[in-house]
């Protein structure tokens, strides 16, 4: 058993350790939601690249939009740099184009972890409109 003065270093120990630990939760908080703010941020941006490359081909094409993603860094010169719609996933989204017709287009990009890597998934459609929406936690 502890007594006396022992006692009451225990005690400071634990409320110090216990400061620390709530400070600890703070700061790591705070970091996932820059780290999220930074990841939407790229997505929001990568979609409008993606939709600004779509909306030129298809200016320089009769109104016809491509098919294929491959189609812009095919192009001479190339609509886009690289092809950003990947198996993987790119700064905690994952991105995918599910309607690239002649008409239209729709490509949307959602964070690999709700609440972790983002928060809103976003889609953009033909014409450029950018819509977001919450993610919805797959637990």
């Amino acid at each position: 058993m502890i007594t006396g003065e022992k006692a009451k270093s225990f005690v400071t120990i634990m409320i110090v350790i216990a400061v620390l630990a709530l400070i600890l939760r703070v700061v790591i908080e705070r970091v996932i939601d820059i780290n999220i703010a930074q990841n939407e941020s790229n997505a929001q941006g990568t979609l409008k690249l993606i939709s600004a490359a779509l909306e030129n081909y298809a200016k320089d094409n009769q109104g016809t939009y491509p098919t294929d993603l491959s189609a812009l860094t095919s192009a001479k010169p190339a609509y886009l740099d690289r092809e950003y719609i990947a198996p993987s996933a790119s700064k905690g989204y994952n991105y995918n184009c599910s309607r690239l017709e002649a008409s239209g287009y729709s490509c949307t990009a959602g964070p690999t972890r709700c609440n972790l890597t983002g928060k809103i998934s976003y889609t953009i459609t033909t014409g450029g409109v950018l819509v977001s929406e919450e993610c919805e936690r797959k637990d």
